[in-house]
């Protein structure tokens, strides 16, 4: 069984699995980093910093006023937060038109680096040996 265990492992596609995932969580990181600090305060900009993380329904429970989210959760009250939720999934439609873009180019790319090869001309044919061997045939009965 150990045996078989290795062989699974050594197998080619388990290491490029292994490898995919490895430069996926730095590929995240980097993706994160894009959408958090340069495109998130540029679209802040377009919407006057509009945030909606902190917007929530207290279901049951205690809470101030005007307290945040993370206040709310604090006090142990039970709360509906959807402003998490929108914001959660508007950074995930950000990062998959990264994502998206990112790939696009990246297969840019591949397509410009991959050359069609050009079809080769094929040298003009000589004369084969069996007109060489008729003319040799006609030249001798003259």
């Amino acid at each position: 069984m150990l045996q078989e265990f290795k062989d699974f492992i050594a197998k080619g596609n388990v290491m490029d699995m292994a490898v995919g995932i490895i430069i996926g969580a730095a590929f995240t990181a980097i993706v994160t980093s894009l959408v958090g600090d340069l495109l998130n305060p540029i679209i802040g900009l377009f919407t006057g910093g509009l945030d909606f993380t902190n917007n929530y329904v207290v279901l049951a429970g205690e809470v101030p006023e005007g307290a945040s989210l993370e206040a709310a959760r604090e006090a142990g009250a039970s709360i509906f937060a959807y402003g998490a939720f929108l914001m959660a999934v508007i950074n995930f439609l950000i990062i998959a038109f990264v994502v998206f873009m990112l790939v696009k180019w990246v297969n840019a790319i591949k397509a410009a680096a991959e050359t069609p090869e050009e079809p080769k001309e094929e040298a003009p044919a000589g004369p084969t040996e069996l007109d060489i061997l008729m003319e040799i045939r006609d030249s001798l009965k003259k």
